[in-house]
Formats: structure tokens, C-alpha cells, sequence
């Protein structure tokens, strides 16, 4: 009886964690490659599982694809590791057994950290190790992002009729990461060509019951269930898996009241939960008919702030708009900072941007700073957020937190690695790229969470990218950029420029994105400061004719600050022709400089416009 066929008229069981038990007898390297090097090993797993009840035993080949075989070196090896997989399963089977080749997700939570090109190449090469070997379908199994998952399917029913047997995998019950629900993503995997649809991995029993509630009986396809053995405690640096076989028992009772036609186990599971489950339901007449409660979505509320200003990114659309960094102190002495924010607030800025610990060296808050500037000063604060110094669940509480103070602005930014910085020896987190940051903003701003859920309201962030033109290869900068754009930025913000044909270049090249961008000027304080940025500072170049007007007023410090004005005055001249944003950045708290150049800047920008009505009544 081929396996569609025997999941039209029985319950079926699954097998269970692989990867548990080979850990439990104390490896804990590549446990695909065990099929070449300890094939006694995965045999004897395979074995304990048919012995116990399963029907359907998967390969030992969920990371056995290219991309992460390469993390090992052994991405040479993707048709060995495969082949020997199924060999060694179909060894292990009885007559009965199904052997289904498990082609397991790639990507996490890091959409960006492998794209779809490279996924199809590398799925299509295990696909076709697996069904040369004659496998009696397919296990897509852990998967968490659901444009991946639908991307294989396709190319998987393309190039058989074989069962295709594909689970999501969730944070939370009831909805994927990006927010889609359980019911309507296994509808797409079904519609897709899923002979079984499920979920496993992630979830314990009581929450996987818990989403398939409200998940009817799909018209075409068939429901599968493999959750973990519980939550995972965590013991002496190790993940521990705690549930009972009776408890895991009494759950696949649950589960095929569901519907659940196959029923296995994922992470901490053993032969022991499986014989379990298999006691219970093995065999039994699938339900056809199932009651789910008719549930109303939860309404989102839109948060609305009264007077909120408009967003840098309007402004720039719309007009000339000037914002001014000031980065936060690093010593507690904040009285010049305020001062520099009061008199950049007078002068009429759009808003103050405050770096998140630049250069990877601590300083105050500026989360902290923001929420005062606005309060006190009325200021509205662009707040940078880098990925370096939080993990996912910092990132959301610290956004959560920016959303609660009112602050609607945010540049989202990788950050400098922490060798650089006053600690080299720190952690840098990385839990996500800018990409994958500005991606989770824009979720957060339909009112979902990170990990899927609902946050009862969404936030009301305008998203600000950054942009570098200072490098050898501008088109390759602008291609970055797009893909930002793709990602959801609202406008870009540039490093600092100092080259007035560089400006012109700049413009040339992004002149065809839609979204505005703030150039980046910076006035110069001295020659050290001039050599520093040049030499030492990534993504910094300085040309020699502003280096050698820099030395010719080295030992003056007013007339090297005057200086620096006057070359940063030459580049607002040709930036005002060309962007409608300017992103002046503060050098060492010298707020005095930047106040000045604002003032140039709406001196410009107001001689120019009354140019233009001149001119219009010549015109007339």
C-alpha cells in the first residue's frame, strides 16, 4: 500500500527525534555526516523507532543540503551524506515501513542570511540525492518561514508524485513569524501540491493541541503532528527535554482528535514517546469530521499619536528638512549636550538623531536622551538602533519601549563590531542584519510581534536606513540600498561626504530611488581630526585639497574650526541642488558648528526659493 493511500484509511506514527539520541550518546558535531562515519549509530536510532511503532521513519538528513553541510566543510559531500541516509533507513524498515528523505528549512529568523536563489540550488541538489534512492516521499520538515517552504514545495511537485509531506514550524500557537495564521498557511501549502500538512518542532504538546483547534480539516491534503517533548529547561549547558511517554500518550489522543492523520515526535522525544503514541492511536480510523470554533480575528488597534509631527521622511519628500546629529556623552555630564540640543531645537532642525553607542564605545542612553529632548525641548528625536548590543528579544522590548515614549523616528543600522570599540574582548549579538531589523520594524508597525503574535496595536515607526557612499564600488553601496528599499526603509540617511564631486556622483547614481535621502556633511575641527577620519575611520575618505587646507591652518584652533565650516558650507552648496535632505553630524559635542551651518543652510534654501519666484515673474 503506497503512503497516500494508508493515510486515507489509518492513523500512521511517526518516528522521533534523531538528533536526542545521538546526542545522548555523546555526539554533538554534524549529525548528518554520522552517516558516512558512525553508520552503526544512525542504524540503531532507525531500529528503536520501528521497533517501538513508527510507520514513517525519516532520513538522518534534515541539514544535509549544501548550505549547511558548508558550515562543516562538507558541502562536497550532499550526495554521499543523502544517499547513505536513505540506505541505512531503508535498512532498518520492515515491510510496513514507510522512509519518507527529510529536506529540512534553512532559514531562521534571519530572512536576509540566505536568499531564495541560493535555497532552490541547494534544495534541488538533496531533492534529487533523495528520490534517486527511491524514497516513498518527502518530509519538509522545521520550517519557519513560509515563502521558503512554499518557494521547495513547488520545485519539489515539479519533479515528483511522491507524497510531500510539509510542516511549519511556529513561536507561537496559532501564527507564523511574519503574522500569517496556522489555518491560512497550511491552506497554501495545500494548495501548493502538500499531500500532508502539519506542524512540528518548537511547541510542546499543549500548545500544538492549542493551535490545531482552530485549524479545520484540510479539503485535499491531510494533517501531521510532530511536537517536542516539552519545553526545554536548560541544565549544566545543556537543553533538557522532561515530558513523560504517559503525558506524550495522553497528547496523541488530543492530537488525532484534531485530525492529525500522522503523529511523531520532534526535539527530546525517544522511542519511548513513540511506543507511547503508538499505544494509543496506531491504526486508528482518521477523524473526518471536525467542529472548529469560528474565531474573529483580534482587532489591531492604529496607534495615533495627537500633534504627532510629520515624519522626516514626509518632510524630505516634501521640501528642504535639516537634521543634526549630537551623539550622546560618554562621561555622566550631560549639561553640554542639553545645551547643544536647546540651541539646535532654536535654530529650527527637524529633528536631533542620536547615535546607539558609535564606534562601539558606551555612552549614555539615547534612548534615554531622546525621551528627555522630546519631553523638555520639544525635539523630535531619530533614534538609532544598532544590532550589535541586543538579541531579538532586547531589539522588540527596546522598540516596544520607543513606541510607549512616544518616539516614532528610528535609523536601524548593523553597528560597529565591538573589537573596534572600548571593548574588543564584548559580545556582538548580531541576532539580526539592518536588513532583517528595518523588516521586523515594519512589522511591528501592523501590530505583530517578532515572533508572529499579535501586539494588540501596532507601532507608528518611520524607518530610516544607512547609506555609504564613501567606498570604491558606488553601484554595489546602491545596490545595498535597493535592497533596503525591499526590505521597507522610508528614506536614507549617509555617511558623511567630503568631496563635492562625490555629491554629484552620489546623486547620479540613487537619483532613480523614490525614497529621500539625507546627505551626510560634517565639518572638520582640525587637521588630527581630518587625518583620524581619512586614515582610521571604515567608509571615510577625505580628498587631498581639503587635507591640505586642513594643514595650512593646523596651529589655530579657531581658524581650523572656521575652516572646516567654510569647506562644509562648499558641500551644503552643491547638496542643496540635489537632495532636499541635509544630515548635518556634530563633531565632538561642538553644537556651535552645527547651529551655524543650519542657519546657512535656511539662508540658502530661502534665497534660492525667492530666486525662483523672480525668475517666475520674469517668465510671466
Amino acid at each position: 500500500m503506497k503512503l497516500n493511500e494508508a493515510l486515507q484509511h489509518q492513523t500512521l506514527i511517526g518516528d522521533g527525534a534523531m538528533g536526542t539520541l545521538l546526542y545522548s550518546y555523546g555526539i554533538d558535531h554534524c549529525f548528518e555526516e554520522l552517516n558516512l562515519s558512525h553508520p552503526e549509530e544512525v542504524l540503531n536510532v532507525h531500529k528503536a523507532y520501528v521497533q517501538a511503532g513508527a510507520d514513517v521513519i525519516q532520513t538522518n538528513t534534515y541539514g544535509a543540503n549544501y548550505v549547511k553541510l558548508q558550515r562543516y566543510g562538507l558541502e562536497d559531500q550532499v550526495k554521499e551524506i543523502n544517499s547513505a541516509a536513505v540506505k541505512l533507513a531503508k535498512q532498518a524498515a520492515d515491510p510496513e515501513t514507510y522512509v519518507v528523505g527529510t529536506l529540512g528549512g534553512i532559514r531562521g529568523i534571519q530572512k536576509q542570511a540566505v536568499s531564495l536563489d541560493e535555497i532552490k540550488r541547494s534544495f534541488r541538489e538533496q531533492l534529487y540525492c533523495l528520490l534517486f534512492e527511491k524514497v516513498d516521499g518527502l518530509l519538509l520538515e522545521t520550517y519557519y518561514d513560509l515563502d521558503e517552504l512554499l518557494t521547495v514545495i513547488e520545485i519539489a511537485r515539479k519533479e515528483t508524485y511522491l507524497p510531500i509531506i510539509a510542516q511549519v514550524s511556529m513561536h507561537e500557537p496559532g501564527v507564523l513569524q511574519d503574522g500569517t495564521s496556522l489555518t491560512g498557511a497550511l491552506k497554501q501549502l495545500e494548495d501548493k501540491g502538500a499531500s500532508v500538512v502539519g506542524v512540528n518542532c518548537r511547541l510542546g504538546p499543549y500548545h500544538m493541541i492549542q493551535a490545531l483547534e482552530e485549524v479545520p480539516l484540510p479539503e485535499k491534503a491531510v494533517l501531521s503532528a510532530y511536537p517536542n517533548a516539552s519545553l526545554p529547561g536548560f541544565q549544566d549547558g545543556r537543553l533538557v527535554y522532561s515530558t513523560e511517554p504517559g503525558y506524550f500518550q495522553k497528547s496523541a489522543q488530543a492530537l488525532y482528535e484534531q485530525g492529525a492523520r500522522l503523529i511523531g515526535g520532534c526535539c527530546g522525544t525517544t522511542p519511548e514517546h513513540i511506543e507511547a503514541i503508538a499505544a494509543k492511536v496506531k491504526g486508528k480510523k482518521p477523524i473526518e469530521k471536525k467542529d472548529v470554533p469560528v474565531k474573529q480575528p483580534e482587532a489591531i488597534e492604529v496607534a495615533e499619536r495627537e500633534n504627532r509631527p510629520p515624519h522626516l521622511h514626509e518632510l524630505a519628500s516634501e521640501g528642504r528638512s535639516i537634521i543634526v546629529e549630537l551623539d550622546p556623552p560618554k562621561r555622566l555630564n550631560t549639561d553640554k549636550f542639553f545645551e547643544g540640543a536647546k540651541a539646535l531645537q532654536e535654530a529650527g532642525v527637524d529633528s536631533v538623531t542620536l547615535a546607539d553607542n558609535s564606534l562601539a564605545s558606551p555612552r549614555i542612553s539615547n534612548s534615554a536622551m531622546a525621551s528627555i529632548i522630546q519631553s523638555k525641548y520639544g525635539i523630535n528625536p531619530l533614534v538609532h538602533i544598532a544590532c550589535r548590543d541586543r538579541n531579538l528579544v532586547g531589539l522588540q522590548s527596546h522598540l516596544m519601549g520607543l513606541h510607549t515614549l512616544g518616539i516614532t523616528e528610528v535609523l536601524a543600522v548593523t553597528g560597529d563590531p565591538t573589537k573596534i570599540g572600548d571593548f574588543p574582548g564584548a559580545t556582538s549579538v548580531y541576532d539580526l542584519s539592518s536588513f532583517d531589523l528595518i523588516h521586523y520594524i515594519k512589522q511591528l508597525n501592523k501590530g505583530i510581534s517578532f515572533s508572529g503574535k499579535s501586539l494588540g496595536q501596532s507601532t507608528s515607526f518611520s524607518v530610516a536606513a544607512a547609506f555609504n557612499p564613501n567606498v570604491r564600488n558606488l553601484n554595489r553601496a546602491v545596490k545595498r540600498l535597493e535592497r533596503k528599499l525591499s526590505y521597507g526603509a522610508d528614506y536614507f540617511i549617509s555617511q558623511p561626504v567630503f568631496n563635492q564631486q562625490q555629491i554629484i556622483e552620489t546623486y547620479e547614481a540613487t537619483k532613480h530611488i523614490s525614497a529621500p535621502i539625507y546627505i551626510g556633511i560634517m565639518p572638520l575641527t582640525s587637521l588630527r581630526n581630518a587625518e583620524f577620519l581619512h586614515n582610521e575611520v571604515p567608509g571615510m575618505s577625505l580628498s587631498p585639497d581639503i587635507l591640505e587646507r586642513m594643514e595650512n591652518v593646523n596651529n589655530d584652533r579657531e581658524k581650523a574650526q572656521a575652516e572646516g565650516i567654510a569647506i562644509a558650507k562648499s558641500l551644503i552648496d552643491t547638496a542643496l541642488d540635489l537632495f532636499n535632505g541635509i544630515y548635518l553630524i556634530t563633531p565632538f559635542l561642538r553644537y556651535e558648528m552645527t547651529v551655524e551651518l543650519t542657519h546657512y543652510i535656511q539662508e540658502k534654501t530661502k534665497e534660492r526659493q525667492e530666486r525662483k519666484v523672480t525668475d517666475g515673474i520674469h517668465i510671466i
